[in-house]
């Protein structure tokens, strides 16, 4: 059993520079996570995994712009360069990423009509990935969150990993952020604001 486990967010070539949906510096985080992971027994990544025409790309909405907002039957949700399309080069985690130790790689977004940003919920934010259960089972308590980009995804599951009782721990320098309309500094008050312990 584990009580502590690292998470690996979306260290996905089409984050990185020259994707489709690049995070600037995105590929500087692949040091640090690498350089961490012998500290931790359980790893665990996660992959954005959408099948082509996913509902949250704006090429799926005629005439709508990349980074434009569409109200979907779950909420808001921002209209994305299409990315991380299944088996393409883009949702390939990035090469230089080491994988060999993760115990579970947990595949997000690939429900055409919704989207995913959170390691642990669609963003209906009730249909579950499966990830509690299996952190559950594994005796986890405390989770250290690394990845991309640090305003979307890593903040969702920071959140939401809060919100089920897990202590979480971010780690910045291992996480890029998309910083979008000022969404970093929204998403470091939100992680603060509910216990993520930021370092």
């Amino acid at each position: 059993m584990h009580n502590e486990a690292l998470l690996m967010i979306d260290v996905q070539n089409d984050f990185c520079p020259g994707g489709a949906l690049a995070v600037a510096d995105g590929d500087a985080v692949i040091p640090v996570i690498n350089a961490m992971q012998e500290r931790f027994a359980l790893r665990i990544a996660t992959q954005d995994w959408h099948p082509a025409g996913h509902s949250s790309f704006a090429a799926s909405h005629e005439g709508a712009a990349p980074f434009s907002m569409i109200d979907m039957p779950y909420g808001p949700q921002v209209l994305w360069p299409t990315h991380c399309v299944q088996g393409s080069e883009g949702a390939a985690f990035h090469p230089e990423l080491a994988l060999e130790g993760a115990a579970l790689i947990i595949r997000k977004g690939y429900n055409r009509a919704i989207d995913s940003y959170s390691a642990f919920f669609e963003n209906d934010r009730t249909t579950p990935t499966g990830l509690t259960g299996y952190l559950r089972d594994q005796g986890v308590t405390a989770l250290t969150m690394t990845g991309l980009a640090t305003d979307y995804c890593v903040r969702y599951s920071a959140v939401d990993a809060r919100k089920l009782g897990f202590e979480v721990t971010l780690v910045e320098n291992a996480c890029r952020a998309i910083d979008m309309d000022g969404s970093l500094a929204e998403a470091m008050a939100e992680m603060k604001g509910c216990g993520v312990v930021v370092v």
